[in-house]
């Protein structure tokens, strides 16, 4: 009993810590986000960073 409680706050405490990361990401379409992303080699971008970036950051 005492292992399936401690099971289940680790658990709690990982998706706790899942959501504040979440919450604290840069968002899209911020002046930060196009910043970040205009500071990363270009070969490092994922396909949805590509596409966010000329859609919210070239095309204002």
């Amino acid at each position: 009993m005492k292992r399936k409680t401690i099971r289940l706050a680790l658990a709690g405490c990982g998706v706790a810590f899942a959501l504040f990361a979440i919450a604290c990401s840069l968002v899209v379409r911020s002046e930060a986000w196009c910043e970040k992303i205009a500071e990363t080699p270009r070969g490092d971008w994922s396909a949805n960073e590509a596409a966010d970036y000329a859609k919210n950051c070239l095309f204002e």
